[in-house]
């Protein structure tokens, strides 16, 4: 049994062992673009929270599930007021904003 798991990890280590330190670098510099990219997607689109998508997206590799529901968050979230703004629940989707007065009245 020991034998098979031996004989994985030494065949690992001669592929292993044939990649050069540029290809090496390239391929994590990919592989760490495609993780994070529900989170470069919120960030480049000014969602308001980058850093909760951020934070999935680690656990999120583990699952394509998880991985195309924070892209589709990234996607679909809502954006960052501007600075300077209040943010407040007249911003919010289906909030009204709120007129003084009547419009019936006469002047």
């Amino acid at each position: 049994m020991f034998t098979d798991i031996e004989q994985l990890i030494n065949d690992f280590s001669a592929l292993l062992s044939e990649v050069s330190l540029l290809k090496g670098l390239l391929f994590l510099v990919f592989f760490l673009v495609v993780w994070f990219f529900p989170a470069l997607v919120a960030f480049f689109l000014n969602r308001k929270h980058f850093g909760k998508i951020l934070a999935a997206n680690v656990p999120a590799v583990l699952s394509w599930v998880a991985w195309f529901a924070l892209l589709a968050w990234a996607v679909t979230g809502k954006m960052r007021g501007k600075k300077g703004e209040a943010s407040g629940p007249a911003e919010e989707e289906g909030a009204r904003p709120v007129v003084s007065g009547s419009l019936n009245e006469s002047s």
